[in-house]
């Protein structure tokens, strides 16, 4: 395989990193789009050919950082099944909104290729066609927006994990049922794929 073609094409650690990303600028949008912080708390920038807000926030940026790099660790293992974003009412604790990340692993077509002396596998779908797919579902969570109800009370969030039981999980997460939203409507946002993960995502929210 030539070292062209394996620029164009994506490792399962690139994938994990791919999918990462994605949580990571579709929280930061939806922090944002949602109001749940000022607005003067978050910067443009430029990722996946799109102007994304992102937190400058040190304490929610490092917190992120945290959970995701976990995450990351777990995608390339194949150990997570579902991250949720969970926006609550500060005061009442009652669950408002709910972004569900699922994730299913695919067993892709593969090819080998030698870079830098070490052998990699990778998947036969494109770098650009995978990133083209992602811009196309962040652009939707900011469209979105529009169809739902407006929060009008102070909020905070909080990233639910589901992963397999015998997982080990770092010592400072703890354990929590999963959180449900009382009368609820979702709407289900593209699913992208880059051959080794497939993400789609889902937002639940509690009908006026």
């Amino acid at each position: 395989m030539s070292q062209t073609q394996t620029r164009n094409a994506i490792t399962l650690k690139g994938s994990a990193q791919l999918v990462t990303e994605y949580l990571n600028f579709g929280i930061n949008s939806i922090l944002f789009q949602r109001g749940i912080y000022p607005a003067e708390n978050f910067r443009q920038e430029l990722h996946f050919g799109l102007q994304i807000y992102v937190s400058t926030d040190e304490k929610i940026n490092s917190f992120l950082d945290s959970v995701l790099g976990q995450i990351k660790e777990w995608l390339a293992a194949q150990k997570i099944k579902k991250m949720s974003m969970v926006i609550t009412n500060i005061q009442t604790k009652e669950v408002l909104e709910r972004w569900d990340f699922n994730l299913q692993y695919e067993k892709p077509e593969t090819t080998t290729g030698t870079v830098d002396g070490k052998e990699e596998i990778y998947g036969k779908k494109e770098i650009k066609v995978i990133q083209s797919e992602i811009r196309s579902v962040l652009l939707q969570i900011c469209s979105t927006v529009t169809a739902l109800p407006l929060l009008d009370c102070p909020c905070a969030f909080d990233l639910l994990i589901y992963t397999p039981q015998d997982c080990e999980v770092p010592e400072m997460w703890d354990e929590t049922e999963p959180c449900f939203i009382a009368n609820s409507q979702e709407i289900q946002l593209r699913t992208f794929s880059t051959t080794f993960h497939k993400m789609s995502t889902i937002v639940s929210y509690k009908a006026e």
